[in-house]
């Protein structure tokens, strides 16, 4: 039996890091794949070294996170479980919700999975993810501020050996009220920025928690993907954290 090594420092009580913040700053900040935990009752049957993979969890995409909430003092809610246990990013119904088959990677685990093992996991890891979202929303409401909604990962410099040319790539569906005027702001903060507008892949992925929270509420939302060789270690985070504040403080003030 494989175990991947936790970013978490001990064994965590909760599927989800739950950072408070000023409910009337306008802003909620999600992050769908931070951990790449695995609990010790559930063996998915993979490799240690898959674990450090993007197949796992979104690197360097919790730092930026935790680093970006605390600049802004903005609520932040970040899965403390992997991926490959159930995808927070994809709708209920949607085919690739438990991973089966994962850039390669077989999850023997999840081979067999039926509906009520899915079920079972939607309630401990998937409910809670979106509660904790909920919840951040409705208080942002009560104080008055409906919050823009941002969910921030990491994507893989290369895919099927193709160099990908973005650093950072901002993605949305139908709603580009604050998209637009992030890639302009990240434009204009560096010069030698390659931004992806709904780049390295398109934004509109039904069920996904964008469109579970933003899209569904009428809020305005953005998904950010920064590029994972550019936040895998501390001074790329913080670098990044440093650039999303300065480019959201203004349009969130505005």
């Amino acid at each position: 039996m494989t175990r991947p090594e936790t970013e978490a420092a001990a064994l965590p009580e909760h599927p989800c890091e739950i950072i408070p913040g000023d409910p009337a700053c306008g802003l909620v900040i999600a992050c769908d794949h931070a951990s790449n935990f695995v609990p010790p009752d559930i063996d998915l049957g993979v490799p240690a070294a898959e674990f450090g993979r993007h197949i796992a969890y979104d690197i360097g995409a919790a730092a930026v996170t935790r680093r970006l909430a605390a600049s802004l003092n903005a609520p932040a809610i970040l899965t403390n479980f992997s991926r490959l246990i159930i995808d927070p990013n994809r709708g209920r119904a949607d085919p690739t919700l438990v991973m089966r088959l994962s850039d390669g990677a077989i999850v023997p685990g999840n081979a067999r999975i039926d509906e009520a093992g899915k079920r079972a996991r939607i309630a401990r890891f998937y409910a809670p993810f979106d509660a904790a979202i909920d919840a951040a929303v409705a208080a942002a409401e009560r104080a008055g501020r409906p919050p823009v909604i941002l969910t921030m990962h990491s994507f893989t410099p290369y895919w099927r050996g193709i160099a990908r040319p973005w650093q950072v790539g901002i993605l949305y569906d139908r709603d580009e009220r604050f998209a637009r005027p992030l890639i302009r702001a990240l434009e204009e903060d560096h010069a030698g920025l390659t931004v992806g507008d709904n780049q390295p892949y398109g934004g509109g992925l039904p069920g996904d928690t964008i469109d579970r929270h933003a899209t569904a509420r009428g809020l305005p939302n953005a998904l950010v993907e920064i590029r994972q060789d550019l936040i895998a270690g501390e001074t790329g985070q913080g670098e990044w954290a440093d650039r999303f504040t300065r480019v959201l403080r203004p349009l969130l003030a505005a």
